[in-house]
């Protein structure tokens, strides 16, 4: 029936009316106007996005690129899926520290969740990633029992590698054996409670897989199957990848389980021999206190070895391999380092406390760090709620790239951010100086657990090995024809190379 206008101007509820309709309006205009502020970038093509303006070898460099033409928050389209990338100190800083919440969740693909890596720490979210990672923090922190108890197993490890390089006698050997078993062992260490030894076959065989599944991460093969996150049906086309890497996870798994299995059995309530240990202490006491439903459960333990042996051994070592390349690289920055180092601790055994009297050697392994650009993009996060971020609405459940190499190269934070430049870590007296834009290890909630392990793991078999070797260049190169072209992978690493150690002692 028409509605009577004069009439209904008349009645007391005409305000109400009247207000709820404005409200409305002013809540669509809003929405409207927040909608069209979504953070700007390249128009997408159907279907492909804007996967053709990508680099897949280095994606980082694609999205520096990218952000000056359109920003430090920009929009990029993989295939149909829409991410928000984050490019630059401050802007990656503000988003990961002063937006932790916002931006604190692991973005999650479908196929780590066929792998179950949806346990553990890294790609974990909610009450599972708290639990998790608040365990991992207290044991490898302090290993549950004293830094003291951590830097030993260290040590302990040094002398076993010093062995194995002196085997060489002085001859050129490939870096990337020897490092990535010393840095592996001190995880078994930490995480088993023993170590293996270097020619232990069913070592040599986990080193091997973590080390090839870092490598097919950076194939363009395995690049392509992440398209099958984009497009399912590409997945029969992409069966031989999917399968070297599915038999790699369970591979590893098989061999976690194995270990945690043994430890299971011969397990003394009384004496944590490491962070398993620790994990099965904990499970029973919560039992024997009633609570069965906890998240110390079998999975979530076994993811958990795995992103300690993923993220503990590749990082650390492919940082300690740059670090030697560069010494190689540069002599004298290798003489200024040695020279300190005898002058300071001479020929005893490096302690974690003498860092503060070696302030040229911590900038020296801060400037690898930084350079060497580890892990360029971070692993992806995700927003946990619709967000406002520097003027641009990001909607709820957004995949986000925090481009840490864009962090640690930044033209406004470094004198020579493409340089090998120990001189940004010191002052004019030549002290250590920490700079805000030193973020190797990402930054806020999501920041890696176990960077005291890596940072105490990095200063101790650093300073070791330049009190008893020089390293140098094969015969037949030089020091300018050393390549520092990274190898494509999980992880930034140098390119497969030699050097010669030679003793000093």
């Amino acid at each position: 029936r028409p509605m009577d206008l004069a009439g209904l101007m008349q009645c007391n509820c005409f305000p109400v009316l009247g207000s709820l309709v404005v409200l409305l309006l002013v809540y669509l205009v809003l929405m409207a106007q927040t909608q069209n502020n979504e953070p700007p970038g390249p128009r997408p093509l159907p279907v492909l996005g804007n996967l053709l303006l990508l680099d897949f070898n280095q994606p980082y460099k694609t999205f520096i690129k990218l952000s000056k033409k359109y920003g430090s928050v920009f929009t990029f389209h993989m295939g149909p899926n829409k991410a928000v990338v984050l490019v630059g100190y401050k802007t990656v800083k503000e988003a990961l520290v002063d937006f932790a919440h916002e931006f604190g969740e692991r973005a999650t693909r479908r196929t780590a969740k066929e792998d179950e890596q949806e346990y553990g720490v890294v790609f974990t979210n909610g009450e599972t990633w708290r639990e998790m990672r608040r365990f991992a923090l207290t044991n490898l922190r302090d290993f549950g029992m004293g830094k003291k108890a951590s830097e030993d197993k260290i040590i302990e490890e040094c002398g076993h590698l010093l062995q194995r390089i002196k085997s060489f006698r002085d001859k050129a050997f490939d870096t990337h054996g020897v490092v990535n078993a010393a840095v592996s062992n001190i995880i078994c260490s930490m995480v088993y409670g023993s170590r293996f030894d270097y020619d232990e076959p069913e070592f040599k065989e986990i080193l091997y897989r973590v080390c090839r599944g870092m490598e097919l991460l950076g194939t363009r093969s395995f690049q392509v199957l992440q398209l099958n996150e984009m497009f399912p049906s590409l997945g029969k086309w992409l069966s031989r990848t999917r399968a070297e890497h599915r038999n790699i996870i369970l591979a590893n798994r098989s061999h976690y389980l194995k270990m945690i299995d043994q430890l299971t059995e011969t397990l003394e309530p009384q004496v944590s021999r490491g962070v398993v240990d620790a994990f099965l202490i904990k499970r029973q006491q919560l039992e024997e206190a009633g609570q069965k439903d906890t998240q110390f459960h079998r999975k979530n333990l076994t993811m958990m070895v795995s992103n300690l042996f993923a993220g503990g051994t590749e990082t650390t070592a492919c940082t300690l391999r740059w670090s030697l390349l560069f010494m190689a690289k540069h002599p004298k920055i290798q003489d200024q380092v040695r020279e300190e180092i005898s002058r300071v601790i001479g020929a005893r055994q490096v302690q974690v406390e003498d860092r503060k009297n070696l302030p040229f050697t911590d900038a020296v392994i801060h400037e690898t760090q930084r350079l060497g650009n580890i892990f360029p993009l971070s692993v992806l996060h995700r927003t946990s709620c619709d967000v406002i971020f520097k003027g641009h609405f990001i909607k709820k459940g957004t995949t986000v790239y925090t481009v840490l190499a864009s962090v640690l190269y930044d033209e406004n934070e470094w004198e020579k951010p493409h340089s090998f430049y120990p001189a940004h870590f010191l002052d004019q007296d030549g002290k250590f100086v920490k700079r805000d834009a030193f973020m190797p290890f990402s930054a806020g909630r999501r920041a890696c657990p176990g960077e005291a392990l890596a940072r105490m793991e990095l200063f101790i078999i650093f300073v070791t090995l330049m009190q008893h070797f020089r390293f140098t260049p094969p015969p037949g190169v030089t020091e300018e024809e050393l390549d520092l072209t990274p190898q494509v992978g999980g992880t930034r690493c140098p390119l497969p190379h030699q050097l010669c150690a030679t003793s000093l002692f």
